[in-house]
């Protein structure tokens, strides 16, 4: 029994602390990314919206500031219906009234950091999620003053991850390092995948585990996430999230991005 409890502590070392402790030594040597000096303009990852006469649903992530971008990022979403001459972007934050609609360039920077394309849905498949994701937004509870509760959640990732659940049929899947994702707003232990392709167990976002196609399988301890990803093949460190051969190639775009005319 001594043994097994050794041999379980020293698995957590591997998987959960040490790839945390590498990122904080990497994140050392960066450049302190300031409030108000930081790029927030467009990172020109969207055409101008007006151009593209395609429905689009975009869902990016970018690093969080401060010691926390060490293993956590921001994520939000973007819409566009058939023919609209302007992106929508939502996204919930810590600083004044939570919910946030069109606060920032539909592709900004965030604090200076480089949004990455967690999924973009386009034409038929996006137009009609979009009603969808507009009403969850709208029945989105936790939208008040008081609400934003950076950990466990529900946070920005939380928000995010809500919404998708409304739309399981585009098969998003949540950057490992979206702290907050796994906390249910139902406040139910079990349940569904946000893509519905699998199940989770999730304690209030805090311990979980996830096994599902789209999600593959991840373990979630104290908010840091570990685990697999076989429908891409991929592994999901803390700290460093998601690193498959996708991401080697094309670093601005991970593997749920998909277009559909």
């Amino acid at each position: 029994m001594r043994s097994f409890a050794r041999k379980f502590r020293l698995v957590l070392l591997i998987v959960f602390l040490a790839p945390v402790a590498a990122k904080a030594v990497l994140w050392s040597f960066e450049e302190p990314r300031r409030w108000q000096t930081a790029r927030w303009s467009s990172a020109g990852i969207l055409p101008e919206a007006a151009s593209d006469r395609e429905a689009r649903v975009t869902v990016f992530a970018a690093r969080t500031g401060g010691w926390r971008s060490i293993f956590a990022v921001h994520t939000w979403i973007v819409v566009k219906g058939v023919g609209a001459d302007d992106y929508t972007r939502y996204e919930v934050t810590g600083f004044g009234r939570p919910l946030r609609i069109n606060g920032r360039p539909a592709d900004g920077f965030w604090l200076g950091a480089m949004p990455q394309v967690v999924a973009d849905i386009r034409g038929s498949r996006a137009a009609a999620a979009i009603p969808k994701i507009e009403a969850a937004i709208g029945a989105y509870p936790y939208t008040q003053h008081g609400d934003y509760r950076m950990w466990p959640g529900p946070n920005s990732n939380t928000f995010v991850a809500t919404v998708l659940r409304a739309v399981p049929e585009l098969e998003i899947a949540m950057p490992p390092e979206a702290i907050g994702k796994d906390f249910r707003i139902d406040g139910t232990l079990f349940g569904l995948t946000e893509s519905e392709t699998g199940v989770e167990l999730s304690l209030y976002g805090l311990l979980g585990l996830k096994l599902g196609k789209v999600e593959g399988i991840e373990v979630n301890v104290l908010t840091l996430v570990a685990g697999l990803d076989a429908l891409h093949p991929a592994v999901k460190l803390p700290g460093f999230g998601r690193i498959g051969l996708d991401r080697l190639t094309a670093p601005s775009a991970i593997a749920n991005a998909r277009s559909e005319p």
